[in-house]
C-alpha cells in the first residue's frame, strides 16, 4: 500500500489525528484485501490501515491460496463499519474460516494495549486511499449506520457467493427413502432436475433487503384498479415505504445505494437485482413522483453518482439485446415531465435526461410503445364485464 496521492498537508495532519485505525493481525501475504473504492495485495510487513476518515466504510477481502497450491483468488466477503473519530478496531485472521475475527476489538485491555504501541505499529500501516473518498461518499452518503445495520446479514457478513444448503438434511433413513431414486437414468431434463436436492440459503446469510410486492394492487381491486395499478406501481412503491420506512422515506434511497455497493464492490449479484427492482418501482410510480418530491430529487443525485461508475452498455442484456435501465429511465422520465409535477424536480429531471443522452447516447425519445397492451394478471373470481 502507497501513501495518499497529492494528500493536502492539513487534511493529512487531521487523519492523522482524528482518523480511525484498523489493525489486522495475521492476515495472509498475498490475500485481496480492500476499503471502500480500492484494493490491495497484502504484503509481508502488511498490519492494517490507518487514517481512516470517521463515518461508514466497507472492509472487503478474498483469501487467496498459496502459489504452490494453484494461488487461486476466493469470493469476496466484507463487512460494513461505522468508525468513530480516533477509534481502534482489532481484528486477528481465522485461518480456519478464512476470516476477520473482530472479537478482540470488545476486549478494552487488548485495545488500550494496541493503543499504547500505535507509533511502533505505524510503518506497518497503510494510509486509507484518500483519494476515493469522494467517490465512496457519493455513493452512500444515504446509509445510515442503523440502515446498513438492518440491511446486513445477521452473520455481519457480506459474501459475493450465497451459503446454500440442502433443505432437508437427510439425516434419517426416511428423508432419504422419500427422495427420488437416483439409481437409474433420467428419461427427461425436467426429471433430472427434480431429483436435485431442494436448495436454501443458509439462515443468517441472507441481505435482509425489502420486500417488492409481486401483486402491484389492493386487495379487492376491480379489474379497472388492476390495470391502473400495473401501468402506475405507486401503489406498490407506498405499500414499501410503508412497511419499512414510514418515519423515513428517503431511507428507501438509502437501501438502493447499499443494493448498488454490495454489487459494484461486494460482487453480490443478489445486490444487483435488487437495485434494478428497487429502481423499476422508483421509475414507474407516476403518482408518487407528484406526491414525494424529495424523495425523487434525491433519486436523481443517487443515480447521476452510480452511472458514473459503470460502462454505458453494461446494462444491455446479452440475450435480448435491450438495455433495462434505458427503459426504466424513459418512464421516469416521461412521468416526471408530466402534468402535476414539481417544477424543480422537472427542471432536474429534464437537466439528467441531457446529461445521459450527452455522456451515453442513449436515446430516450425513441417510440415509447404507447400502443402496445398492457398484460395484466386478473385475480382468480374477479370478472371482466
Amino acid at each position: 500500500m502507497n501513501s495518499c496521492v497529492d494528500m493536502d498537508p492539513d487534511v493529512a495532519l487531521r487523519l492523522f489525528e482524528e482518523g480511525a485505525t484498523l489493525v489486522l493481525l495475521g492476515v495472509p501475504q498475498g490475500t485481496e484485501l480492500g476499503i471502500d473504492c480500492k484494493s490491495w495485495q497484502v504484503g509481508p510487513r502488511f498490519r492494517g490501515v490507518k487514517m481512516i476518515p470517521p463515518g461508514l466504510h466497507f472492509l472487503h477481502f478474498c483469501s487467496v491460496n498459496s502459489p504452490s497450491c494453484g494461488g487461486e483468488i476466493g469470493p469476496k466477503s466484507g463487512l460494513f463499519l461505522t468508525l468513530k473519530p480516533r477509534e481502534i478496531l482489532l481484528a486477528h485472521w481465522d485461518p480456519k474460516e478464512e476470516d476477520l475475527d473482530f472479537s478482540a476489538s470488545k476486549n478494552d485491555e487488548e485495545v488500550n494495549r494496541i493503543r499504547s504501541t500505535l507509533r511502533e505499529l505505524d510503518p506497518y500501516l497503510g494510509p486509507y486511499p484518500y483519494e476515493v473518498m469522494r467517490k465512496w461518499v457519493s455513493l452512500t452518503d444515504q446509509i445510515s449506520q442503523e440502515l446498513a445495520v438492518n440491511l446486513q446479514p445477521l452473520s455481519g457478513r457480506v459474501c459475493a457467493f450465497s451459503d446454500i444448503i440442502p433443505e432437508l438434511q437427510f439425516r434419517h433413513t426416511k428423508d432419504r427413502a422419500e427422495q427420488p431414486r437416483n439409481d437409474t437414468a433420467c428419461q427427461s431434463m425436467r426429471e433430472g432436475l427434480d431429483r436435485l436436492p431442494k436448495m436454501k440459503q443458509r439462515e443468517g446469510t441472507e441481505l435482509r433487503f425489502s420486500d417488492i410486492p409481486k401483486k402491484t394492487y389492493p386487495p379487492g381491486a376491480s379489474p379497472a384498479e388492476i390495470t391502473r395499478c400495473s401501468m402506475d406501481l405507486s401503489y406498490s412503491l407506498e405499500t414499501v415505504v410503508e412497511q419499512n420506512y414510514p418515519d423515513q422515506p428517503l431511507n428507501l434511497l438509502g437501501e438502493l445505494q447499499f443494493a448498488f455497493v454490495c454489487f459494484l464492490v461486494g460482487n453480490v449479484y443478489e445486490g444487483f437485482e435488487h437495485w434494478k427492482s428497487l429502481l423499476a418501482l422508483l421509475c414507474r410510480s407516476e403518482d408518487a413522483m407528484r406526491k414525494r418530491k424529495e424523495l425523487y430529487l434525491g433519486l436523481i443525485t443517487v443515480l447521476y453518482h452510480q452511472l458514473g461508475e459503470v460502462p454505458p452498455d453494461f446494462f444491455v442484456d446479452i440475450v435480448s439485446q435491450s438495455n433495462f435501465l434505458t427503459s426504466t429511465l424513459q418512464d421516469f422520465f416521461q412521468f416526471a415531465t408530466g402534468p402535476g409535477v414539481d417544477s424543480t424536480l422537472r427542471k432536474k429531471a429534464e437537466k439528467f435526461k441531457a446529461h445521459l443522452t450527452k455522456k451515453f447516447r442513449w436515446d430516450f425519445d425513441a417510440d415509447l410503445d404507447d400502443c402496445a397492451p398492457v398484460v395484466v394478471e386478473i385475480p382468480e373470481g374477479v370478472t371482466v364485464d
